[in-house]
């Protein structure tokens, strides 16, 4: 039985990867929300019914129900880790993005830009 878990638990890397390195949007954050969501239900079941945790371990080849919480948890901890990772990608390309523009504009006419600035400024 244990190998239906490492199984389980290496498909749940996988696929975190693959949410690292695909494009996002409104349908991934959904996605989040709902596994946060399933997530705060089982840490509130794991307190209210720890032996229903404990079953649940020994059907999946777990020794104990906190041992599989603990993996659940890095397996969930994972998700943020790559979830963050592409949040991160995604403003290092925008940063990009908009310096390569500042330093295009800047070449054109070097007034054009104080003036763009002291507008964003409020001057």
């Amino acid at each position: 039985m244990m190998i239906i878990f490492q199984i389980s638990a290496a498909v749940v890397i996988l696929i975190a990867g693959y949410f690292m390195l695909r494009g996002g949007g409104a349908r991934h954050q959904a996605m989040q929300r709902i596994l946060m969501l399933l997530f705060m239900v089982a840490a509130v079941s794991s307190v209210f019914l720890p032996g229903l945790w404990t079953y649940a371990a020994n059907l999946v080849g777990v020794g104990r129900g906190a041992d599989l919480l603990l993996y659940i948890t890095v397996l969930v901890f994972l998700g943020f880790v790559a979830t963050s990772y592409r949040r991160f990608r995604r403003t290092e390309k925008d940063i990009t993005e908009l310096a390569r523009k500042v330093a295009l504009l800047s070449a054109q006419s070097p007034d054009a830009v104080h003036e763009t600035t002291a507008a964003d400024d409020g001057r």
